[in-house]
């Protein structure tokens, strides 16, 4: 079982703390589990928001649309060739 030993302390208006407890007994959690629970749930969603990249349906079709076109790379193609040529690459 993992102890939990870090704090967090804050500051609340009478009327901040007397929702939170109703909401809490609500839920039938305590007040601390309901205010943990809710702070990392927006933790999540922030980062998880941060990491996401969003565009119009219309730019992504075109973007998959332009990936699924090769498209000609003759030094890369080159360059493949002599390293299968090469004796440090083992064949299979």
């Amino acid at each position: 079982m993992t102890v939990k030993s870090d704090r967090i302390e804050a500051r609340l208006l009478a009327e901040q703390l007397a929702a939170i407890d109703r909401a809490a007994a609500s839920e039938g959690v305590s007040r601390s589990a309901f205010v943990v629970t809710a702070a990392v749930e927006r933790a999540e969603r922030v980062i998880s928001a941060e990491s996401i990249t969003r565009v119009p349906a219309s730019f992504f079709d075109d973007l998959v649309a332009a990936l699924d076109q090769p498209t000609s790379a003759p030094r890369l193609a080159r360059a493949a060739k002599r390293a299968r040529l090469a004796s440090r690459i083992a064949r299979t």
